[in-house]
């Protein structure tokens, strides 16, 4: 059994697995436990229960509870930006979903071509666990100890050469290696720039490096399964799934190159800009049918049909006044209460009558009253 491993060997081998970076760091603790355990009693979670869990944080403190023996962790890094008419994302008769969920769903792609790259670990009679945007560990706090990038403003992991539009995710291994990977220089950072954080649409900074999940428009339309804040809705504009907004005004991601992985190709439109309207009617068969192995289908079409109820409120288009009025008979009470929401928006209050009487949801009977006062 080799004692050691070669850190060139494991770079290259990341390289012709489709990986666009690659580092290797000791398995140890992130440096900011502290801050993250801040994050985390100022509540900016959100919905997000688990990351509070004490099997997490017990994992997060000490890798060992990860993997005992646990030595290395390689950290790598996949572009996903693909090329898309900028003009039909912010057409308001179109809902707009998060480039990284364009391709194939990254965790299945990721996932695969790390279990080979720790197939060559195992067979040397070491141990090593796969994460994938899973699991508990600080991904972009490892990630910038090996160098694939700077913790930016936003939060998300930049580096100078290509932006943010990119996957992390690590193998832990009770593997050694010869060498280990360091930070990118300390002058490379974000500097005065705060572009990201006064363009947020719903103010989700607190602070520069600090995200409020309870404000954010990715937490509410991919992870909040109930009800969005009526305080944030007018906030989302055509978003339907993610958001995008503190990347698209980065400086740094002017030098994000385009992915040329097959598994982020440049999308149909319905994969990037779907039309308001077909979202409003989307059915379970067009549902599988354009989103089926994409990052879109984990949220389920129900989830879509609300967020969509959204963006239809916010287009101020009328003409959709009949499709929306048709959804506050759905069997979801999500996407009937914010169909009233965005009724109300398109048509005043006069355009609720009626409804209070065929509902029974205390949910959305409530959410109806609010509306009328």
């Amino acid at each position: 059994m080799s004692a050691v491993f070669s850190r060139d060997e494991v770079l290259s081998a990341a390289a012709a697995l489709g990986f666009s970076g690659a580092g290797v760091v000791p398995a140890e603790p992130s440096a900011h436990l502290d801050a993250y355990f801040d994050w985390l009693a100022q509540d900016y979670h959100a919905g997000l229960y688990y990351m509070d869990r004490p099997d997490r944080t017990l994992r997060r403190r000490d890798l060992q509870a990860v993997l005992p023996g646990a030595q290395s962790i390689i950290s790598v890094a996949l572009d996903y930006r693909a090329e898309f008419p900028p003009d039909l994302l912010v057409d308001p008769s179109r809902g707009r979903i998060a480039a990284y969920a364009w391709g194939l769903d990254y965790h299945a792609v990721i996932r695969d071509r790390l279990r080979a790259l720790a197939a060559a670990l195992k067979k040397m009679r070491h141990k090593a666990v796969v994460y994938v945007d899973f699991g508990a560990l600080l991904e972009r706090s490892h990630g910038e100890r090996a160098g694939l990038g700077f913790v930016g403003k936003n939060t998300l992991l930049i580096h100078p050469r290509r932006g943010s539009l990119f996957f992390l995710a690590e193998i832990v291994t009770t593997a050694a290696f010869d060498a280990y990977d360091a930070p990118l220089q300390p002058s490379l950072s974000c500097g005065r720039c705060t572009r990201c954080l006064t363009a947020c649409p719903t103010d989700a900074f607190p602070h520069p490096f600090v995200l409020d999940a309870n404000r954010c428009i990715s937490y509410h339309t991919i992870e909040n399964p109930g009800w969005i804040p009526r305080s944030l809705r007018a906030k989302f504009g055509n978003w339907v799934f993610g958001c995008d907004v503190c990347q698209d005004v980065c400086p740094w991601n002017r030098f994000a190159p385009v992915s040329r992985d097959s598994a982020f190709p440049s999308p149909p439109k319905h994969r990037a800009a779907p039309y308001v309207r077909d979202l409003l009617t989307l059915t379970d068969e067009v549902y599988r049918a354009w989103y089926d192995g994409s990052a879109v289908s984990q949220v389920g079409r129900a989830r879509l049909v609300r967020n969509a109820c959204i963006a239809a409120g916010n287009s101020g288009d009328t003409s959709l006044i009949p499709l929306v009025r048709s959804l506050t008979a759905n069997s979801d009470p999500f996407v009937r209460g914010h169909a009233g929401w965005a009724l109300w928006l398109l048509g005043g209050v006069d355009a609720l009558r009626g409804l209070f009487q065929r509902e029974s949801d205390d949910g959305v009977l409530a959410e109806l009253g609010t509306l009328v006062g």
